[in-house]
């Protein structure tokens, strides 16, 4: 018999002898699955995330100058504009005017800001917000003012000009936008102040050259490259999919005792079946072989259904289980359908931290009870 042949002989036994105990596998496929599912679902999600927020920092200025007063960040002064537009390798630099408000009526905070982008500053009076403003609102028609109250007593209205997309909900969900004449007049901000400065440099290696000169020239104020956000957001991804490994650790916990106490051996029936099969001319390694066939196929069959429907669970519906914990708004959370992001070292490493083990528990009872005289393991 062929190699090929004695494989596949030994598959169809092997497929028989699961459907014999199906109830007992299909507990232990459920198990593993479950296992598999919260770990997969955990890694989709942030790699996912990572993925978009990759994709939005792509379009951030490439430094950001802030103004520190007391260690904290202040408004900067407009004449220190001119000081970085001058620096050799800066192609633009402009004034940003952005801050936070606190809405007690739905306990949100949004982002307010007036854009840089012609098309998106409202008329005076009106505002563009994100998807989620709205729904905290809870809006019930088109139209619907938008009320504003800084202090007690006191309330502005704003129109609403238009809805941003659910397609930039990652980055826009608490986004309300301003022209500049209403943002100074509602924050009582100023002429000749911004929040902070934009800057895009032309080369993007004579980055720290620039940041040097600019920080000559302005000794107090701090300096914000893309890719120290970026590093910024990548900790924090790592931070939130290292909470949900955690919460399946209690999962994992249970599954290594389980793999655990199949190493130390087989039940009487299963030991008594392989004697049956030493006795009618099995050999040892035909043994073994047929068991890792039975590992194999439980685990790869659970680490599949998990994967599928974590995959299902990420993408598809949107992550329900724990995508407050892993977005981090703490009210507004963005409605937005993920861009499936696998990685494919992420895949293999879960599947041999979750099948390998399984599968090798399996060979060493199996060899210890193969070796043995058949009589002897079938009495």
């Amino acid at each position: 018999m062929s190699a090929l042949n004695r494989q596949r002989a030994l598959l169809d036994f092997t497929v028989a002898a699961l459907a014999r105990r199906r109830i007992k596998n299909l507990a232990l496929v459920a198990v593993f699955a479950t296992v598999v599912f919260l770990l997969a679902s955990a890694m989709f999600f942030a790699s996912s995330l990572r993925r978009e927020a990759e994709a939005t920092l792509a379009g951030a200025p490439d430094l950001i100058v802030q103004n520190l007063s007391l260690g904290r960040q202040a408004m900067i002064d407009a004449a220190d504009l001119p000081k970085i537009a001058a620096i050799r390798g800066v192609a633009t630099a402009e004034g940003r005017l952005w801050g936070y408000y606190y809405d007690r009526i739905s306990g949100a905070n949004y982002t307010v800001m007036v854009p840089s982008a012609a098309d998106l500053v409202p008329p005076p009076g009106e505002v563009i917000v994100g998807e989620a403003v709205p729904r905290v609102r809870d809006f019930k028609w088109q139209g619907t003012p938008l009320f504003l109250s800084r202090h007690e007593g006191d309330l502005v209205r704003f129109d609403i000009a238009r809805t941003l997309g659910s397609d930039v909900a990652l980055i826009s969900a608490d986004l309300v936008l301003m022209n500049e004449v209403d943002f100074r007049s509602f924050f009582n901000v100023p002429a000749g102040k911004f929040t902070d400065l934009a800057v895009t440099v032309r080369n993007p290696r004579e980055l720290s050259t620039v940041v040097e000169k600019a920080s000559a020239a302005l000794p107090d104020a701090r300096f914000v490259t893309r890719e120290d956000i970026a590093r910024t957001y990548q900790k924090l991804f790592d931070w939130r999919e290292g909470v949900m490994v955690a919460l399946a650790f209690v999962a994992m916990l249970a599954f290594a005792i389980f793999a655990a106490e199949k190493a130390t051996g087989l039940s009487a029936e299963e030991a008594r079946e392989i004697g049956i099969l030493k006795a009618i001319g099995w050999d040892t390694r035909d043994v073994i072989a047929m068991k890792l066939w039975e590992g194999g196929l439980v685990s790869g069959g659970a680490f599949l259904l998990g994967t599928v429907i974590a995959y299902a669970h990420v993408f598809w519906a949107g992550a329900p289980l724990f995508a407050s914990v892993l977005k981090g708004w703490a009210v507004i959370y963005p409605d937005f359908r993920l861009t499936p992001a696998i990685d494919a070292l992420q895949l293999g490493t879960l599947l041999l931290l979750t099948t390998l083990p399984y599968a090798a528990a399996t060979v060493v009872p199996v060899w210890r009870t193969a070796a043995a005289d058949p009589d002897a393991v079938m009495r």
